[in-house]
């Protein structure tokens, strides 16, 4: 048994000018995040179709264990406003914990898709951004990125936007209105492509910006407290 993490995941944040910490699965505790300026959940096995209410389709893999990891600390990124990149499953979790659905298997609805040429064979997708967005600005109105999925968003959970389509309207990208601070996930792997660091650097410009105001939410109640001592 291992607890591993893509190579790319860790590089694409170092080459943004972050420090990466891994979290396994397992012992999940949401006060972690306490000591992070950000939170990024990445690719992986599909989400259990149970959390979304419906039964599995026959070529679903899930693993039950992550996806209690996953959906807490989403759920509590979200609540306490800590910048949150959800990739690929991470995208797919980010729906499902605000109350969205999932399509099991795409190649049901689109049979010439190649999201997912051959096993741990990269495709590639082209998307359109919606203007005034978050990932209009950081991508701008259209781009391509490697992709490898057989899921994809159905129905938006509650507080969630999409804000890029590939030419099939398969959602690429969505951001949270609900909940304070940078959401952002996306259904194809950014990592994949390290030469284009945009989305990444998006992230980690805004965990400074988080921990910039962390700190000085910090002092003030320092200097609230050392006033009434």
């Amino acid at each position: 048994m291992a607890a591993i993490v893509p190579h790319h995941y860790v590089t694409g944040v170092v080459a943004a000018g972050g420090t990466p910490l891994l979290l396994p699965p397992v012992g999940t505790d949401e006060s972690v995040l306490d000591i992070l300026d950000g939170l990024i959940v990445i690719g992986g096995v599909d989400v259990d179709p149970s959390n979304y209410g419906s039964e599995a389709h026959p070529l679903t893999a899930a693993q039950p264990e992550r996806d209690d990891h996953d959906l807490r600390l989403t759920r509590a990124a979200l609540t306490q406003g800590v910048p949150l990149f959800a990739i690929c499953r991470g995208a797919q979790i980010l729906n499902v914990a605000m109350g969205g659905t999932l399509y099991q298997h795409v190649p049901d609805l689109l049979p010439e898709s190649r999201y997912q040429p051959s096993p741990g064979v990269f495709g590639e997708v082209e998307f359109s951004t919606a203007p005034g967005t978050l990932t209009a600005e950081l991508l701008g109105e259209q781009a391509t990125a490697p992709c490898y999925h057989h899921q994809s968003i159905e129905h938006l959970g509650t507080g969630l936007k999409a804000t890029a389509w590939a030419p099939d309207d398969t959602i690429e990208a969505v951001e949270c209105t609900s909940t304070p601070g940078w959401a952002l996930g996306v259904q194809f792997h950014p990592e994949e492509n390290p030469e284009d660091a945009r989305l990444f650097t998006g992230f980690i410009e805004a965990a400074t910006a988080y921990q910039q105001q962390k700190h000085q939410n910090q002092q003030e109640q320092t200097l609230e407290q050392e006033s009434r001592a």
